[in-house]
């Protein structure tokens, strides 16, 4: 063994001296000199904090594509990107989980691998605040943290593929009454009334037309064409009534007439008031993820319009429900992760009278226009209607007839969906003189006593002879071979300023206009218009309203006249005319416009009750005010007032303003604007009225006996007169064209 030693230790000793052969020495036992040091590069695996916290953030924008993009190759393999966003996606829906936070605690990081430490806190709708501590896993991926995903890292309690369920409780949704207690809109059983014209009889045919007009108000001549005209079971949809509505029809029960009873939630009085109450229907496919996220259930009607819509989350009430973990194989509950009780939904009170919004709907509903009636005194909105309106039972998925009604609603051109009293913009012709009159005398320039001589024309621009109304009545009266000697087709002669308001004389508030702009004023009357709340939303807020427009002149002297007798670019709402004329007649205070009177929950006291929001004072001296005031009485009172011959007999006393308004195609609008002065010899409160009818011609002619109509049946509870277009009291069963101008004292353009 020693000899086998030395052999292998000469062996080595032999190399070595033959690796030095060369002339470099070779070391056999250790020297002074230090190696160099090896190159070592050392690569720090990348933060995986930012990697869970993009996640997360991902989550909280329902960015699932991201999400999934984070995911570990494995975890991608075994998932698509549809399953995964939709686990996600129903978790969250199901939990009724609106937003959560998170917060990241801890990490440990090794080679490949890292794990964080998290918090997630879930804001529910229906069980509160769910908070819960998970751990992420990731894997280094190309140096790129991937995390590896599971259910559990949407809630522990879900590991393993466990799934989660709610079991909801919905209250019944609340009812909507008007002013009174009447109700406007509640769930109640229903009849949808149509006719199968081969089963009318000849004995029949007079008494179906007439009930059938009593309860639905369809023309006996147009129903009687339509069932001439179709066949004979193809049934003709009439309308929806309640069981008291509909209870004197069933008991006669003509021959020819059916009916399908269902429950839904019922509009009463056929719909009145839609354009305000509006309407429910199923949230739509589009919404359900919203609204189970605001712990609706997502077969659930809700509010699409109006107040319907504003008041959702009172009427909604408060759904209650109980969150579980269920095991999927077996649908049993593996533990329960919150619950909550429902609460009753509250009932809304609204400002409107629903007889007194019947009646203004009837009186408008052969012409397309609008009328509001507000509370002089405190903005309450009374009644407010639109036509053509349209029924809110259409909408109802309940509804036999919901198809039909629906495609024949949104098939019609006349837009019966549109709220014309509050997003109708419109110029407001002669009416807005009275914000010419208020300008011209803060101006300085005009006081009640200035004298203006009013003739057929007005010259004082190069670009157009401007002609007063009466000029078109001489030539109307002398194309018929007769004579300009009445007051509507003779000049108005010399005037005051109240006057020229009383006879709506165009040349002088031409010569205003004028006048203001020469002496470099030309936007006095824009900011005169602006301050009577003309130009900018009302600030109504339970239904949509538009804001019209009023534009500064800028110097242009034809902008400046057109823009005095409410012409140009002008364009007014009829909401936010009737609240500057209530403000006229309260002494100049201007009013928000509301609906609500109160919110009432099914036990305790209110939780809101009206209030009145006066937002502005009319930037009129009280000796002008009062100047104005009388001249609007003289509009109706004076013998050559434009209003006088429409208006008598009328036994409650009013002021207010005609207007007849270019609307550049077809027949002016016709426009009144009033308010009345009885509440000391009545004991209810004044209103102030605003009428428009689109393309129907003068406002003294038309829209003055509507305002008469509203008058009427606000102080008397029903109409009292018959209107001189109209075959019957209960409203216009036609509307007649004037030829050559209908005849009155003193009509008004």
């Amino acid at each position: 063994m020693k000899f086998l030693r030395w052999l292998n230790i000469i062996v080595i000793l032999t190399f070595l001296s033959a690796c030095g052969a060369n002339g470099v020495e070779i070391p056999i036992f250790p020297t002074d000199t230090s190696l160099p040091p090896p190159d070592v590069t050392i690569t720090s695996a990348p933060s995986v904090d930012p990697v869970l916290t993009k996640y997360l953030d991902a989550f909280k924008a329902d960015d699932y594509n991201t999400m999934y993009s984070l995911l570990s190759k494995v975890s991608q393999d075994t998932l698509t990107l549809e399953d995964f966003a939709l686990r996600n996606r129903d978790a969250l829906n199901t939990m009724s989980a609106g937003s959560f936070d998170y917060e990241v605690l801890s990490s440990l990081v090794n080679v490949y691998s890292a794990e964080v430490s998290f918090r997630v806190t879930y804001h529910t709708a229906l069980v509160g605040d769910i908070q819960r501590d998970m751990v992420a896993r990731f894997t280094l991926e190309n140096n790129e943290w991937r995390l590896q995903w599971e259910d559990g890292l949407i809630l522990p309690e879900m590991a393993g593929g466990n799934e989660l369920r709610m079991d909801y409780e919905v209250p019944a949704r609340g009812n909507i009454y008007d002013r009174n207690g009447d109700v406007l809109a509640a769930q109640s059983d229903a009849y949808a009334f149509y006719i199968l014209p081969g089963n009318v009889t000849d004995e029949s045919r007079e008494t179906l037309l007439a009930e059938v007009w009593r309860l639905c108000g369809i023309s006996m001549d147009a129903l009687a064409e339509e069932i001439f005209n179709t066949p004979a079971q193809y049934p003709i949809p009439l309308c929806e009534a309640s069981e008291e509505e509909s209870a004197r029809i069933r008991s006669i029960y003509p021959s020819g007439l059916a009916w399908d009873q269902y429950n839904s939630r019922y509009y009463f009085e056929q719909g009145v008031g839609s354009n305000i109450v509006g309407y429910t229907q199923l949230i739509g496919a589009e919404e359900v993820e919203t609204y189970r996220r605001r712990g609706y259930r997502g077969d659930e009607i809700v509010g699409k319009t109006g107040i319907e819509r504003w008041a959702e989350d009172y009427l909604s009430g408060q759904h209650g429900g109980t969150l579980y973990v269920i095991d999927p194989d077996t649908g049993t509950p593996v533990t329960k992760v919150g619950e909550s009780e429902r609460k009753a939904a509250d009932s809304i009170n609204l400002t409107i009278d629903r007889n007194l919004q019947y009646y203004a709907e009837q009186a408008l509903r052969p012409f397309t226009g609008a009328a509001v009636v507000l509370e002089r005194d405190t903005g309450r909105v009374l009644a407010m209607a639109s036509s053509p309106d349209f029924d809110s039972n259409a909408f109802q998925p309940n509804n036999p007839y919901q198809a039909e009604q629906i495609a024949e609603i949104f098939s019609r051109f006349d837009n019966p969906l549109l709220n014309r009293a509050a997003q109708g913009q419109y110029p407001l012709g002669s009416v807005f003189k009275i914000i010419t009159m208020a300008a011209g005398m803060e101006s300085g320039l005009y006081t009640a006593e200035t004298p203006f001589d009013c003739q057929y024309e007005w010259t004082k621009l190069s670009d157009a002879v401007r002609h007063d109304w009466t000029w078109q009545h001489c030539q109307d009266r002398e194309a018929r071979g007769q004579e300009c000697n009445t007051s509507d087709s003779q000049p108005s002669g010399p005037l005051t300023l109240p006057e020229g308001l009383m006879r709506s004389c165009n040349p002088f508030f031409w010569d205003i206009g004028y006048t203001l702009y020469q002496n470099n004023r030309s936007n006095d009357i824009a900011n005169m218009a602006r301050a009577f709340g003309l130009g900018s939303p009302t600030g109504i807020e339970q239904i949509e309203e538009s804001a019209g427009q009023i534009n500064n002149p800028e110097g242009d002297p034809i902008e400046v006249v057109n823009q005095a007798i409410g012409q140009g670019t002008v364009q007014v709402t009829p909401l936010q005319v009737a609240r500057f004329i209530a403000a006229l007649g309260n002494g100049g205070k201007l009013y928000r416009p509301q609906l609500v009177e109160e919110i009432v929950p099914v036990e305790g006291d209110p939780i809101t009750v009206f209030k009145p929001v006066a937002q502005s004072i009319l930037p009129i001296q009280p000796f002008r005010m009062e100047v104005i005031q009388q001249a609007m009485i003289s509009v109706v009172a004076d013998s050559r007032g434009t209003a006088n011959f429409r208006l008598r007999g009328l036994s409650i006393p009013v002021a207010g303003k005609t207007g007849t308004a270019e609307s550049g195609s077809g027949d002016p609008h016709a426009w009144f604007a009033g308010y009345t002065m009885a509440s000391e010899s009545t004991g209810v409160p004044d209103i102030a009225i605003a009428v428009i009818l689109e393309n129907q011609g003068e406002g003294s002619d038309w829209a003055a006996p509507v305002f008469k109509r509203i008058v009427e049946t606000y102080y008397s509870g029903n109409p009292l007169t018959q209107l001189w277009f109209e075959q019957g009291i209960l409203g216009p069963t036609h509307t007649p064209t004037p030829i050559g101008g209908v005849p009155t004292e003193t009509p008004e353009p």
